[in-house]
């Protein structure tokens, strides 16, 4: 059993032999999963220096590029799956990442922080915002650059004609919830098609 089940309920949303691309893909680890582990190829896509250095390490092929630019340089449908984890709410496009996300994959996955989770409402409710383990930083100093919740990329999925193919949320990264994950989810987990 990996320490990590978050990836573990990720990877297995990921069908045996995946052409796979991994926006912000940070070191690698998930892709190399994949790829090791369900016969995957593909590339990451990282901005850092040190994440791009961490997945050449990991014999991951990886591109270093800002999303805020798109995916131009890939045509439509060139990947079975485009993952997009803990990556959407840095972006200031994110309807326009998701619909390049739709564009370049047949199935994409996204997961992020789900402010609705029930600490985070409390915390708010106290007149604070709100520090865990899904959302580690203080207001002043957080790279995201929106928050959502699970209920809201509902919503989102739909005006964007998206169709959630299943969805879950992830409690503290290893509890998967599927029954009332707007409230007891850290992280919101969808898989969708266009």
């Amino acid at each position: 059993m990996s320490e990590r089940r978050d990836l573990e309920a990720i990877a297995a949303l990921v069908p045996q032999g995946s052409r796979v691309l991994d926006l912000g893909c940070g070191d690698g680890v998930l892709l190399e999963r994949l790829m090791r582990e369900r016969s995957c190829s593909g590339y990451g896509i990282e901005l850092a220096d040190a994440g791009v250095a961490a997945c050449v390490r990991r014999g991951v092929p990886v591109i270093q590029l800002n999303l805020e630019e798109g995916l131009a340089l890939f045509d439509d449908r060139s990947f079975d799956v485009v993952l997009q984890l803990d990556t959407l709410q840095h972006l200031k496009n994110t309807t326009g990442m998701l619909r390049e996300t739709a564009r370049v994959g047949r199935i994409g996955i996204v997961s992020f922080p789900n402010f609705a989770h029930w600490p985070n409402r409390l915390r708010v409710a106290g007149g604070r915002m709100p520090v865990t383990k899904a959302l580690p930083f203080e207001w002043y100093d957080t790279p995201n650059v929106r928050f959502g919740s699970f209920a809201d990329f509902e919503v989102l999925a739909r005006k964007q004609g998206l169709t959630v193919t299943e969805s879950f949320g992830l409690h503290e990264g290893n509890r998967v919830d599927r029954r009332w994950a707007n409230l007891r989810a850290s992280v919101a987990v969808f898989r969708f098609e266009a």
